[in-house]
């Protein structure tokens, strides 16, 4: 049975992979590691949780020892706009702490999912139908974080045969974690105030159009990825995946069939708009499909159903 450790077990994909982790290898086999905001219900109370700040090794290194921890899920990181606005800080949470972990994996022999991002990709990238391996000059601290991330998995698996493996996630959309300061977060935040307000301010202009998956799609590709047989792999992390790719005015007529009366406008903010115009239309995810069967479940229209049925019963309205 696996021994697993999800740093960034709170934020958006960490809370709910750490759960659906559990769920499939036993709660005591999960820990998830949390650095300055604590875990609450269910992901408190299911399993171990211990404080883990990625940047200090031995904070690593001592939970890894004491649940002789064989896989690490490394979530650990600020996001595009956060990490704009903080450029230092991002270099040493997303990439000076994954050469620790990388490290400890090393020393353990542990295997490591290390999540890219459509981020990855820059100005000069293909926008249409992205390919799996092409030119990758990113324009933001986010982006050269997220390259470099690539770079270095590929380094410990090829020099150390540290068993690493890792997706290109586009725009993740769910229900149950706030979005936390990335550029695709609108396709999130228009539910919550479709549902509250019927009236949502998109932040990005029409026409901007961006992979996404949801969720269950989302946590399904790190959990079949890790599972895959590494015999098939022909690559090894960066996996381009995606399930729908669309423009802020698409989704705003799918939340119209579902909630009748719903507006949308636009305030574009410049930032996120100018990370947004850097990063592709979408991504071909052809590899993925070929090398361990990667099939997404969601497309726009179920996606938009499930979030609005389940919002609506989380927001209790």
């Amino acid at each position: 049975m696996k021994r697993i450790l999800v740093t960034g077990s709170v934020g958006q994909i960490g809370s709910e992979l750490t759960m659906a982790l559990r769920n499939k290898y036993g709660n005591d086999n999960v820990v998830a590691g949390v650095n300055k905001t604590m875990p609450t219900g269910e992901l408190k109370d299911s399993g171990p949780f211990e404080i883990v700040n990625c940047t200090e090794i031995e904070a690593v290194n001592n939970v890894v020892k004491k649940y002789e921890i064989d896989t690490i899920y490394h979530l650990a990181a600020l996001l595009s706009a956060v990490a704009e606005n903080n450029p230092r800080l991002a270099w040493e949470v997303n990439v000076n702490a994954l050469v620790k972990v990388l490290e400890i994996a090393r020393e353990h022999r542990c295997a490591v999912f290390t999540p890219s991002s459509i981020g990855a990709f820059g100005p000069t990238t293909p926008p249409d139908n992205t390919p799996q391996d092409t030119l990758q000059r990113p324009t933001t601290m986010y982006g050269v974080t997220k390259v470099s991330g690539e770079l270095l998995c590929d380094y410990y698996y090829y020099k150390f045969r540290v068993d690493t493996r890792g997706l290109r996630y586009p725009g993740i959309i769910s229900y149950v974690t706030p979005p936390g300061g990335g550029t695709t977060d609108y396709a999130v935040h228009i539910f919550y105030e479709a549902i509250k307000n019927k009236q949502y301010t998109c932040f990005l202009k029409e026409g901007t159009k961006l992979d996404m998956m949801y969720m269950p799609d989302a946590l399904d590709a790190a959990i079949n990825l890790m599972e895959a047989d590494p015999g098939k792999l022909i690559h090894r992390n960066a996996f381009n995946v995606t399930a729908m790719s669309f423009a802020p005015e698409a989704i705003e007529a799918e939340v119209k069939k579902l909630i009748p009366g719903f507006t949308m406008d636009y305030r574009v903010d410049p930032l996120r708009q100018s990370i947004a115009d850097s990063w592709p239309n979408h991504m071909d995810d052809s590899v993925a499909r070929q090398e361990w069967g990667w099939q997404p479940v969601y497309d726009l229209p179920a996606m938009c159903a499930d979030m609005i049925e389940k919002l609506t019963i989380k927001l209790k309205l």
